[in-house]
């Protein structure tokens, strides 16, 4: 009973008050702040996202996300008048997307004109919460990149005057509808600083889709349904994560879209290696889970309710939602910003 109590939606929430939400990068990315937390010692300490070479050795691994977001926000009108604002989420088919959809009146048969690339779109279907199945006059897919907008989260209130701030510096393959925010953090230069100290640094890809940071909405978590994800993890990377792991050297996972290709592709294998994978993971990890590839964790601080808040939440061990709950009330305290644009938090 306790561990179905544990489980509840509630013990995943808590209150932020907006002005703690950040709405600009920091300039430089990684003179973000870093909360850093031990698990062993449950010590706390507040430094910089550049320090971070601090808390590695040389047979450490370090492991990143290289998903580039798509221009997927198009904003057109209804041939019946009206503005429609869509963020497209997937590709079901030729020519067909899933997509969010922000406009009054849409049903099947509703006509969207892109007249400033010369589109069209038709509804096909309407889902749940506001996603749409659109079918499109052309391939767009080729000219998103230069029609589309950068999809920043609702939260954040006024334009990017640089959309090249809501990508990683070593985004490589196209496909998310978010960016992997802890990678935000990284430059070229604190990269090859790390290098340089011997870390090995990976990529593996996670296209990261509206379900990641879409809020919890069953009274018990394990009954919420992850959907899933493309992920991919090569022979180049298992080979360098498998040579740290045999050297006793640890994975260091930036952000939780990585920790969810690494603990995919482990297979539970009782090595704690990994081996290779190119598919899609529905892996939900929360309360109880035991992890097998994941030494070390740097992450932004999360929505309540999110998945990503349970996986961090479950990294911090026993009782670990509730001690990370008070390190983020004690973190508001002192002065980090939360989300996409936020400050980063170390799990050794």
């Amino acid at each position: 009973m306790k561990h179905r109590e544990n489980l509840h939606i509630g013990n995943f929430d808590y209150q932020i008050d907006p002005k703690h939400i950040a709405q600009n990068p920091v300039d430089p990315r990684d003179d973000a702040k870093m909360l850093v937390y031990n698990r062993n010692t449950q010590e706390i300490a507040h430094r910089h996202v550049h320090n971070i070479i601090d808390y590695m050795d040389n047979e450490d691994v370090l492991v990143l996300n290289d998903t580039r977001v798509v221009h997927a926000r198009l904003i057109g009108n209804k041939l019946s008048g009206g503005k429609v604002e869509i963020l497209l989420l997937n590709q079901v088919e030729n020519k067909v997307w899933r997509a969010l959809c922000k406009g009054s009146g849409l049903k099947s048969g509703t006509i969207i004109d892109f007249s400033e690339f010369d589109i069209k779109c038709k509804v096909t279907e309407k889902k749940k919460d506001a996603v749409y199945l659109l079918e499109f006059s052309h391939e767009v897919g080729p000219v998103l990149n230069e029609f589309g907008k950068v999809p920043l989260p609702p939260y954040i209130n006024q334009p990017l005057s640089d959309s090249s701030r809501y990508q990683t510096v070593y985004a490589a393959a196209d496909g998310s509808v978010a960016a992997p925010t802890a990678g935000l953090h990284f430059t070229k230069a604190l990269l090859g600083s790390i290098a340089q100290h011997g870390v090995k640094v990976v990529s593996i890809t996670l296209h990261i889709g509206l379900d990641t940071f879409m809020p919890v909405r069953v009274e018990k978590i394990d009954r919420h349904v992850m959907h899933s994800e493309r992920c991919r993890i090569d022979d180049k990377a298992v080979g360098i994560i498998n040579k740290a792991r045999e050297a006793e050297g640890r994975v260091i996972a930036v952000g939780t879209t990585t920790v969810r290709v690494l603990e995919t592709a482990s297979g539970k294998l009782s090595s704690g290696g990994v081996k290779s994978f190119d598919g899609y993971t529905n892996l939900f990890i929360h309360s109880g889970y035991r992890f097998n590839v994941v030494d070390l964790l740097l992450t932004n601080f999360h929505f309540p309710r999110s998945t990503l808040l349970m996986m961090v939440g479950a990294f911090m061990g026993d009782k670990g939602t509730k001690t990370l709950l008070n390190i983020y009330e004690d973190a508001m305290q002192q002065g980090y910003k939360f989300y996409s644009f936020g400050d980063a938090m170390l799990i050794l």
